[in-house]
């Protein structure tokens, strides 16, 4: 079983290497410190399992994730974040733990990745079914997606009161509506969040 390391980190490298390294049948083929780097040497040394940092700089986590998709390894997550669940599984991974793992768990849970299990974290199932159990999203109305869009554009609420012959006022209160749909709290978020959507395009 073929395993690379991908972490920001190098001190946590080296602990992924010290408590993964003596585990019989078990080989680190390689390290990486970026998302760039992963792919790099994942084609290059084909391991079997990619141990995968979400948040570092550069090519991130998911991003990488995407790219090995479909090419070979299965990837398993280990992050310190419990927020990234539905993107990283959507993305590709094969499974999500924590760092506050045991390094018992940590071995299981590669080995299971290895033979093609789908392994998540106690904590991270949790949230997922929190999730599953939420209710429909209600989808932004033609109204609301117009301002969005105007916003996305850089345009103020007055310049898009005046685009849309409407008043500040209602594009106030679209813009909330779009929000409390989209669950975010600000302009930049809603934004972020309907383009991840894929209701404004691109």
């Amino acid at each position: 079983m073929r395993v690379l390391i991908v972490d920001d980190h190098p001190i946590v490298r080296d602990g992924l290497r010290a408590a993964l390294g003596a585990e019989p049948g078990l080989e680190i083929v390689g390290e990486a410190g970026d998302g760039a780097e992963a792919v790099r040497l994942s084609a290059e040394l084909r391991p079997d399992v990619v141990l995968m940092d979400l948040r570092m700089p550069g090519m991130d986590g998911l991003a990488a994730i995407r790219e090995l998709s479909g090419s070979g390894p299965r990837v398993l997550v280990l992050t310190t974040f419990d927020t990234d669940i539905l993107p990283a599984l959507e993305a590709g991974a094969s499974g999500y733990l924590l760092k506050d793992a045991r390094p018992e768990e940590l071995v299981r849970a590669v080995r299971a990745t290895y033979e093609g299990e789908t392994v998540l974290a106690p904590a991270v199932a949790g949230r997922l079914a929190d999730h599953v159990r939420r209710p429909p999203r209600a989808a932004l109305s033609g109204r609301e997606l117009e301002v969005l869009r105007l916003v996305a554009r850089g345009a103020t609420n007055r310049e898009a009161a005046a685009e849309l012959f409407i008043s500040e006022a209602s594009v106030k209160t679209h813009l909330l509506h779009a929000y409390a749909k989209l669950d975010v709290r600000d302009r930049a978020a809603a934004v972020a969040e309907a383009f991840r959507r894929g209701l404004l395009g691109g």
